[in-house]
């Protein structure tokens, strides 16, 4: 029966051996979370974040709304039209779109047309994020993406509000135009923030090394 290191030193005096006992090495140390490795993570996340945004816009714009206009003898969906609208316009919509056409716009304004918005917004919200440092300019380009964010959703139920009225609306029209310009305009500027974004992180990238 092996003894304990105090009956060893008893029995044996100075001269006993006691088994010394060290600590576990730490596992892994290469594991350790670097500035490095998180701009790498956020890169990643970026990049299949602009491929979905990509392909979302491609599906819902170019795909989906436009085989629409099929159901509208070639008239395009309100959506798509970047300078806005007026009644007369959607009064030649709802002349020609049955319950069937506008169930499948509203349905396309849930899936596709909430996807896109939502994907792209936290997309750019990264992308300005890791790449501008000072606060007050970061929380400046951010206004832009979370604005389209907002104003894209409210857009989608205020279409779907307006085709659903038995007739054209003065008030109903008016805001669905508005939102729908300022959903392009605000899209078109998120993108020059994310552009300003990556190129104020290049020409700050020299003076760092």
């Amino acid at each position: 029966m092996a003894k304990t290191p105090a009956q060893r030193i008893k029995k044996h005096g100075a001269n006993a051996a006691v088994p010394q006992h060290h600590l576990p090495p730490v596992v892994n140390p290469t594991t350790a979370r670097t500035p490095e490795k998180a701009q790498g993570n956020s890169n990643l996340i970026v990049i299949a974040g602009a491929v979905a945004s990509l392909f979302l816009f491609w599906y819902l714009h170019l795909l989906t709304l436009d085989q629409l206009t099929q159901l509208t003898q070639g008239r395009a969906m309100p959506d798509s039209l970047v300078g806005g609208f007026d009644a007369g316009y959607i009064g030649q919509l709802q002349a020609v779109m049955n319950a069937d056409a506008l169930g499948q716009l509203n349905y396309v304004h849930k899936t596709a047309g909430t996807l896109f918005p939502l994907i792209f917004g936290f997309t750019w919200l990264l992308l300005i994020g890791t790449n501008v440092a000072r606060k007050a300019l970061r929380w400046a380009l951010w206004a832009l993406p979370l604005l389209f964010v907002v104003v894209r959703l409210w857009g989608n139920v205020a279409i779907d509000a307006m085709m659903a009225s038995n007739g054209p609306d003065a008030g109903q029209v008016a805001l669905a135009s508005g939102l729908t310009v300022a959903g392009w305009v605000l899209f078109v500027l998120s993108l020059l923030a994310g552009a300003a974004a990556v190129l104020l992180r290049k020409r700050k990238a020299p003076d760092g090394h």
